[in-house]
């Protein structure tokens, strides 16, 4: 039996209230995320966590002192390991995860396979658009993790899947039970709008050539179409800003305080976010809830995050067979690069020069 591991990429989180300052300090020592010389970065990182560190608690405690991402990580592993193998013939998928800021890391994960006897990678990011500050970042920090473990092995990374058919379908469907509950809850004739939110990034990035902004609008148009409702009042926003700098927008604050004046409800869909975690159950469920409510929003609805859903699996198995038969080291969920040219920090754009 060849042996396949399959690598999930995922931020990390926090197990325990302890635990919360040094992924913050992993977070913001990122080169990716803090864009500053090094010389400065690594204080810089400490004090941004310092200051950040009780508010942050504060969040985790929210969901029981802790962040659910790894179990809930762990349990889409488990999941795709089954879709994987169930009638595969001549080859074993084995699925092992690799965080960015918190275990397990991608030396823990480069240790799993080594230990298990892998014959090839595939590297499958739980993020369905590629960002320097997401999967590029997880990217570099698996090639470092593989040349200190002396581990070199034919690898094939999946850069990303944004608009994919079948994750595109998943979630319509999702997104389609929500918006047919809030409907049925709201007075007849209340106007319902759906507000695809994303993790927001600094303009600078996406002015330096990250596809992140432009790769989420492919992923809406693409779910839109899947839902094929007529006239569907929706809209782009982001989420999640941390520093003074100009964010990319509109804000999903702004989009709800927009909803108010146009006296609509919302129905708010994680885009960008497949797994539940602070930004979902903590930002969108209670703190932008808060907001809403203050506003006057006639109601507030949040479609749920895919997690382990059947449909969303088979799209993420779906990808993987693709990405292992495609005979493309590095490729997009439709093969070659899908990124306009401006976009530079494609990876794509990086492998070609």
């Amino acid at each position: 039996m060849r042996r396949v591991a399959v690598v999930l990429f995922n931020l990390g989180g926090p197990d325990n209230q302890a635990a919360v300052r040094p992924f913050l300090e992993n977070l913001f020592g990122d080169p990716a995320i803090l864009r500053v010389p090094g010389f400065i970065r690594g204080p810089l990182s400490r004090f941004i966590a310092g200051r950040r560190t009780k508010a942050a608690q504060a969040n985790y405690a929210l969901m029981g002192g802790g962040s659910p991402l790894l179990p809930l990580t762990q349990a889409q592993a488990q999941a795709l390991e089954a879709e994987l193998n169930a009638g595969a013939e001549g080859v074993e998928h084995r699925c092992f995860i690799a965080m960015r800021y918190w275990h397990p890391f991608a030396a823990e994960a480069v240790a799993q396979v080594q230990a298990w006897g892998a014959e090839e990678v595939l590297l499958l990011p739980l993020y369905p658009q590629f960002s320097t500050t997401t999967t590029g970042s997880s990217m570099t920090d698996w090639a470092a993790a593989c040349a200190k473990a002396g581990l070199n092995l034919p690898t094939t990374t999946l850069c990303c899947w944004h608009s994919d058919s079948g994750f595109a379908s998943a979630t319509a469907a999702l997104v389609r039970a929500s918006y047919e509950q809030a409907l049925a809850s709201l007075p007849p004739g209340t106007p319902l709008r759906i507000l695809f939110s994303a993790h927001g990034l600094p303009e600078t990035i996406i002015k330096q050539g990250d596809p992140y902004q432009w790769q989420v609008e492919r992923s809406v148009a693409a779910v839109v179409a899947a839902l094929d409702l007529p006239s569907l009042d929706h809209i782009v926003c982001y989420q999640s800003r941390a520093t003074p700098q100009k964010w990319i927008g509109p804000s999903t604050e702004d989009a709800i305080e927009q909803a108010a004046h146009d006296k609509v409800a919302v129905l708010v869909c994680p885009i960008a976010f497949v797994s539940d975690h602070s930004e979902t159950l903590v930002e969108l469920d209670m703190e932008y809830r808060e907001v809403a409510e203050k506003a006057g929003i006639p109601g507030y609805f949040r479609v749920p995050a895919q997690n382990s859903d059947p449909g969303f699996i088979a799209a993420l198995a779906g990808l993987a067979r693709r990405a292992l038969g495609g005979g493309r080291r590095l490729c997009s969920h439709a093969g070659a690069r899908q990124c306009p040219r401006q976009h530079s920090g494609c990876p794509h754009a990086k492998a070609a020069a």
